[in-house]
């Protein structure tokens, strides 16, 4: 018998066993590392407007299950006066929250949901370049109302967008990777198409997702999330317009979130949530808000109120949210 060629030949069976159980072992580590659970979704307070209140809700802001603040700023209080930004507020609000270990989520606002709040620069509404710079929404745009219900910012004139843009990007420079995250406001809007601002809605949704893009843009460190509910003249995709900002965030790692979970909520689930559920895995971040109002709907198999665990329960597991923004005034509720 040629020894040597046994030699060789139980060398190879030997090196071919080796190979074969460390793909297997390696194969395990994998599967394994597929199989983790998602890392807890983090829970923000919502402050609204309050900024100044901080200490007010020292004990909820310190709970241990609490990640951060979530704080919305008008755009008159950023940009006062034309390229002159007082970002006080937010530094103030920031160094109150580092103190505590806690996180800040900003919200730039620049609609407006009271007859009385025309919250933006007073310069977009008296320079002609603007034309008019704000225009009003209506709670039944088809119907003549004795007045507004709120104000938006004219986003889809040019002129009025590349002074929001200027915003951003100065907010970019102040606290990019200071702060957790950016979101833009929601896109529902009630406007009387072809008002005297020059509205319609094709226009509109180009100038929410250019927008969103310049965030992104701008903020390289902190997250960017688009809120996204309803789109102007759409219902139930058939502009595509919820397609395709789903599409263009997943597709430029930009997170989505929006300002209402109701579980199932018909309305809801003929325009937002769907999405939300098929690009769960796809964004970079979805952050959803539990708002006051969402208290008072009614659990059809309950027939109670929901409860915060059925609010939670739907944002993680059909939603996909990441972070949840909760109500300060109702975060002890239920």
């Amino acid at each position: 018998m040629d020894l040597s060629y046994t030699t060789n030949r139980k060398y190879i069976i030997m090196q071919k066993f080796i190979k074969l159980s460390l793909i297997v072992i390696c194969s395990g580590i994998w599967t394994f590392a597929e199989a983790k659970t998602k890392p807890a979704t983090q829970n923000f307070l919502f402050l609204g407007g309050n900024h100044d209140q901080l200490e007010k809700y020292t004990k909820q802001i310190d709970s241990p299950d609490i990640n951060g603040v979530q704080l919305v700023y008008s755009w008159k209080l950023l940009e006062p006066t034309k390229g002159n930004y007082n970002f006080a507020p937010i530094e103030q609000n920031l160094k109150y929250l580092n103190a505590h270990h806690k996180k800040l989520f900003i919200q730039i606002q620049d609609r407006f949901f009271d007859a009385d709040a025309k919250n933006v620069p007073a310069y977009l509404m008296s320079d002609p370049i603007y034309a008019g710079g704000i225009t009003p929404q209506y709670d039944n745009p088809g119907e003549n109302m004795p007045q507004a219900s709120g104000w938006v910012a004219a986003q889809w004139n040019p002129e009025v967008r590349k002074r929001f843009q200027k915003l951003l990007q100065a907010l970019a420079l102040k606290f990019d990777g200071k702060i957790y995250g950016i979101n833009l406001p929601e896109t529902a809007i009630d406007v009387k198409e072809q008002d005297k601002t020059g509205f319609n809605c094709k226009n509109y949704f180009n100038a929410e997702i250019e927008n969103m893009m310049a965030a992104k843009s701008a903020f390289k460190h902190s997250y960017v999330v688009q809120y996204v509910n309803f789109f102007p003249c759409e219902w139930d995709n058939d502009h595509g317009y919820m397609s395709k900002l789903f599409h263009y965030a997943s597709a430029h790692n930009i997170g989505l979130g929006g300002p209402d979970v109701v579980p199932y909520k018909k309305a809801q689930m003929h325009n937002s949530y769907p999405f939300f559920h098929k690009y769960r895995h796809k964004l970079p971040l979805i952050a959803m808000a539990v708002q006051s109002p969402d208290y008072s709907y009614v659990n059809p198999k309950t027939k109670k109120t929901y409860s915060k665990a059925d609010f939670r329960k739907f944002a993680e597991d059909y939603l996909g949210a990441n972070i949840i923004f909760w109500d300060i005034e109702r975060i002890g509720a239920h």
